[in-house]
């Protein structure tokens, strides 16, 4: 990858066309992710594991993302910020329930961009339902 919006734009895509492969190859040998439910990966091949039996007993819901930030820590290594929702599969809209945060820490190589860390937190702002809608409305913008 050339940059960390590439980087962030390939795992989306890796996801939402259900390859572990394609998915864990973009991490680091000891990269993290830190899914949905608070579950800790650690590693490539723990990470192909993971989504590869993740992939073969769920039918897998399609992420909606968009990026709200991305900031340089030092050179080569970056943060990026993004939003998410989720449309199950078979279905056409999101479904609220799983909007979600996502961090991406991606760090530079000899020209590479890995991932470090990808960690998907549920965006359900507890007690502030109207959050939950404004949030679900702009990523269905995205749909249009």
């Amino acid at each position: 990858m050339t940059d960390i919006r590439a980087l962030y734009d390939a795992l989306i895509d890796g996801w939402n066309r259900r390859n572990a492969d394609e998915f864990a190859e973009l991490f680091e040998d000891d990269g993290i992710v830190i899914g949905f439910d608070g579950t800790q990966v650690i590693g490539r091949e723990a990470i192909r594991a993971h989504l590869r039996t993740i992939f073969a007993d769920h039918q897998t819901a399609a992420y909606v993302v968009k990026i709200r930030d991305v900031r340089f820590l030092v050179p080569g290594v970056g943060l990026l910020m993004a939003v998410a929702g989720m449309i199950p599969a078979g279905g056409s809209d999101i479904n609220p329930a799983t909007n979600a945060v996502q961090t991406l820490v991606g760090r530079e190589t000899a020209g590479e961009w890995h991932i470090a860390l990808f960690q998907n937190t549920p965006a359900q702002y507890h007690g502030r339902g109207e959050a939950v809608e404004e949030l679900t409305d702009e990523l269905r913008e995205l749909l249009k």
